[in-house]
């Protein structure tokens, strides 16, 4: 009787502790202990959403103060309205713009203390960015444009700039169990990935199109040429040792130049869609799309003519105009996504015809697995975060090289470096403490031997006798590790510099791996082979080394963006593995 009398009296307790959390949460005098970080902030995204569509468009000029008393209109068909937010006295900023195709573009700009997120973003924006929430427009830059986007393209050079939603939770009791700060639960070594696209090469696993067209008979019979290509003994634009197969390349290549028609949708609103960013760390979907949509020889107005369809979005204009800054919740960028996919998906035919199979879309920045995840999954993604954990397929996705932009004027601005006798440094790194696998680099490095120049971001000592430009074009080898995500601009500036890459990322596709081989022109270990970096570099013969930079500066052509493309540039790189990897995985109806 006792113990019966305890429970029901443990239980009564339980069901008035219940109904106490219901009374206090809706009146946000309380947390629901059911409820998770992330979600407590729905409301207020949905709030926000339905006062963004009262918003009319007012002309001006684009102007944010250092208070809330500050904020005037916002430039053309944008408007900007303050939202109170809690009870803390902060208010948000909602700028929006109409759309006429049914996609409307928000973007969240948070108050704090008198003081906007503008202000405080243009005040540290020389900081590390991946440290800094990416909302607000600096002042002076009006509306969003192609030629004036400076705020988001500044980020400090030598840093692995911005990571995922995770990264801004730096200073979170949360911190401690984000995915980005841990090692990873299972690893794909290059070995295994080599295995991968040989038995994925060897069977498709695109959809079958709902019904035939000759289009998919002229992919289906350009694999065929390429597949018995002609043997290519020497080639004068071309360094055979850099690719798997230099014959196979060349004659895709040229089977592209001569063949592949890409329509691109006209679909969806500036700045999300059909605007570039050229400057900073996302400038490869900028240069990407800024180069496609200019292009007269792969583009084709009439869809039913094209082998591809582009989707021509923004991935970091996507985080910049619709993440709600601290909410660490992207639900609604991926939402956004699926009601363009969706759009498109009704207006024409040709995306339901292959389930997406010969679409593709071109984003760096690290969300983008999440946002196009399900609602793109059968589409060609070329994405710099090509981590094999967060979806990216071998053989039908392109790793898309992360490059740092300083210059749209003069992209390969600072390019080459020192000949291998000239580079007395062994080994460098700088860089900030981004995940796990840094720290661990500089616990076994840091001020530990001096022939390897390991440090966290540059000493100030350091940096004012050598910059960290210096120290890459300096060094016979340039440590790349992975940060939060697999991806690290690092890659392509030590290319750029012509030091030999030493890339320390598991689960890490590299870029362009279908096509090159990058044991040509790099060194790629294991996350585990950090305590023995030294001896493994001291142990490659001086004969090898010079062959590793001969192919990296070979290499280098494959790798820099041109205002007007040149023949097997970055631009044409690009669009070539995403043909390439088409042509090796379409599934014809007969």
């Amino acid at each position: 009787m006792g113990n019966r009398r305890f429970l029901f009296l443990l239980g009564t307790m339980a069901v008035n502790f219940l109904l106490f959390q219901s009374i206090l949460v809706p009146y946000g005098n309380g947390n629901s202990p059911w409820s998770s970080g992330p979600e407590n902030y729905a409301h207020l995204h949905d709030n926000v959403s339905d006062q963004v569509s009262e918003i009319s468009n007012n002309g001006g000029v684009f102007e944010l103060g250092a208070d809330t008393n500050g904020v005037h209109s916002v430039g053309k068909n944008y408007s900007l309205e303050l939202v109170s937010v809690g009870s803390n006295k902060s208010s948000i900023a909602v700028l929006a713009k109409d759309s006429k195709k049914g996609f409307p573009v928000k973007q969240i700009l948070e108050t704090e203390r008198g003081i906007s997120t503008v202000s405080r973003l243009v005040k540290y924006e020389k900081m590390d960015s991946r440290k800094v929430e990416r909302v607000g427009l600096h002042s002076s830059d009006s509306t969003p444009s192609s030629g004036n986007l400076t705020l988001l393209e500044k980020s400090p050079p030598g840093n692995d700039f911005f990571a995922s939603d995770n990264s801004t939770a730096a200073n979170s009791p949360r911190t401690k169990q984000m995915r980005c700060n841990m090692p990873p639960k299972s690893r794909t070594l290059i070995q295994e990935m080599n295995r991968i696209l040989i038995r994925r090469r060897a069977k498709s696993r695109a959809m079958k199109p709902r019904w035939s067209s000759k289009l998919d008979l002229e992919v289906l019979a350009a694999r065929f040429k390429i597949e018995h290509a002609p043997i290519v003994m020497q080639d004068k634009e071309l360094y055979a040792p850099l690719f798997r197969n230099v014959s196979m390349f060349k004659r895709s290549y040229e089977l592209m130049e001569r063949t592949l028609k890409v329509y691109i949708y006209k679909d969806g609103n500036k700045p999300i869609f059909h605007q570039p960013i050229l400057k900073g760390l996302y400038a490869s979907e900028g240069w990407f799309m800024k180069l496609m949509e200019e292009n007269k020889q792969f583009v084709v107005k009439d869809p039913a003519k094209a082998h591809l369809f582009y989707m021509p979005f923004s991935a970091r204009m996507l985080e910049f105009s619709l993440y709600v800054r601290n909410s660490h919740n992207r639900t609604n960028l991926r939402s956004f996504l699926k009601d363009y996919t969706d759009s498109i998906s009704a207006k024409y035919p040709y995306f339901n015809r292959t389930g997406g199979a010969d679409h593709f879309l071109v984003a760096c920045h690290d969300w983008a697995p999440y946002e196009t995840r399900h609602h793109m999954e059968y589409c060609i993604k070329a994405l710099c975060n090509s981590d094999v954990t967060q979806g990216f397929k071998i053989g039908r996705d392109v790793a898309l090289p992360e490059t740092y932009i300083r210059s749209v004027k003069n992209p390969q601005r600072d390019l080459g470096g020192k000949p291998p006798h000239q580079r007395h440094i062994l080994a460098f790194y700088a860089g900030n403490m981004h995940g796990y696998l840094r720290q661990i680099l500089l616990k076994h490095w840091k001020d530990k031997d001096p022939d390897m120049k390991i440090f966290g971001p540059m000493p100030h000592g350091v940096a004012s006798k050598m910059s960290y430009m210096q120290h890459m074009k300096s060094s016979k080898y340039c440590i790349c590790p992975k940060g939060y995500e697999v991806n690290s601009p690092r890659v392509v500036e030590a290319i750029f510099y012509e030091c030999v890459p030493v890339i320390i990322s598991d689960n890490f596709v590299p870029p362009f791996f279908e096509v090159l081989d990058w044991d040509a022109f790099s060194l790629i270990l294991a996350e585990k082979d950090i305590p023995n970096l030294k001896n493994i570099l001291v142990s490659v013969p001086e004969e090898k080394y010079v062959k590793l930079q001969h192919g990296v500066r070979r290499v280098q052509k494959h790798f820099l963006w041109h205002t007007k493309p040149l023949k097997y540039d970055l631009f044409h790189m690009t669009l070539h593995s995403i043909w390439y990897n088409r042509v090796f995985q379409i599934n014809v109806r007969r």
